[in-house]
């Protein structure tokens, strides 16, 4: 891949590692290290998970910090995994699923655009954006039962109250005799609605954030090339990484904002119980989270999540770029 800068009123090529394409990856390799990758990124960002979670069902706001702080010293640590092995189980097929759609669509779509007539900047945008969307419609087949069974296990025992379910399985038992095979897919709707959405917004921002970096950078980031094309410049691999974690930052960052009321009224839906006063439709959600603290009770956890949004994104483009390499036949 080469990017074209102005500079000096002269063409300033800009040489970036080459695209890696669906066809040109060895599929079992791919799906086999992505898991073992993937799983070690979910543990680190898992305790983040949690404290957005929390916040997102309390009925008044609690500092991040302090809510950390709480559970450590009444809870212990082990409170901040609370629900992970199940989480983890899904992490799999669920990466498989979004992996694969993710680069099935990308590839697909990035020659179609281009034939189109847009730029090659415009056609990465639509393809990243249309992969996203793909891909998180594809996963949320196996990420809702996983997030209704591991959010309610990250919220039990909180406050000094009493634990529900006995571990990941007896949740699924319980739910699954209470509400049938429909209460793990509750909230799958707005799931779809969340994360599609999120998704879409999150690849298209980073892939003109991207490149938009890469545009800015000026001549003393990068190794001089010996006459290519008549002058050019070769990205430093740490340049790469780095201007993919401020690209992953920045797109994490607006797709938070975007998005953090649908998945505050997602995770209220799959998280409290519809007695008790707990929330049984999306009216009623909107409803009891206006008069509890009106449009900014929508984006608790905010900082949380676009906190963990931003590190995992950060690892897991650079682990997936990591992993494309790795894969290639």
């Amino acid at each position: 891949m080469s990017l074209g800068v102005a500079e000096d009123d002269s063409r300033i090529e800009i040489h970036l590692p080459a695209d890696i394409d669906w066809e040109m990856l060895d599929k079992s390799k791919f799906f086999f290290l992505g898991a073992g990758l993937f799983s070690g990124v979910s543990g680190m960002l898992y305790p983040a998970v949690v404290l957005k979670t929390r916040q997102q069902v309390l009925l008044k706001h609690m500092p991040c910090f302090k809510m950390a702080v709480s559970i450590l010293r009444h809870e212990g640590f082990r409170a901040l995994y609370r629900g992970f092995g199940t989480s983890l189980m899904g992490t799999i097929p669920a990466r498989a699923l979004y992996m694969g759609a993710l680069e099935v669509t990308k590839s697909n779509l990035s020659c179609t655009t281009v034939k189109m007539g847009f730029s090659e900047v415009k056609a990465a945008a639509i393809a990243n954006a249309a992969a996203g969307l793909t891909a998180a419609m594809a996963a949320q087949l196996v990420w809702t039962p996983i997030d209704v069974v591991s959010q309610r296990l990250m919220v039990q025992g909180g406050k000094g109250g009493a634990a529900i379910y006995n571990g990941g399985i007896d949740a699924f038992k319980r739910i699954i005799q209470r509400d049938g095979v429909r209460g793990l897919y509750k909230g799958f709707g707005i799931s779809i609605l969340t994360y599609a959405p999120s998704n879409a917004v999150w690849w298209a921002s980073y892939s003109m954030a991207y490149r938009s970096i890469w545009g800015g950078i000026r001549s003393h980031s990068f190794k001089k090339e010996e006459n290519v094309g008549g002058g050019g410049f070769k990205a430093d691999s740490m340049a790469v990484v780095a201007v993919q974690g401020v690209s992953a930052t920045i797109a994490s960052g607006l797709s938070a904002l975007v998005t953090m009321p649908l998945d505050t009224i997602k995770t209220r839906l799959q998280v409290l119980e519809g007695s008790d006063g707990g929330d049984k439709s999306v009216g009623r959600t909107v409803r009891n989270l206006v008069k509890e603290g009106g449009l900014s009770a929508c984006y608790r956890g905010l900082g949380p999540r676009w906190a963990s949004m931003s590190l995992s994104a950060t690892t897991t483009i650079t682990t997936y770029e990591y992993l494309k390499r790795m894969s290639t036949n």
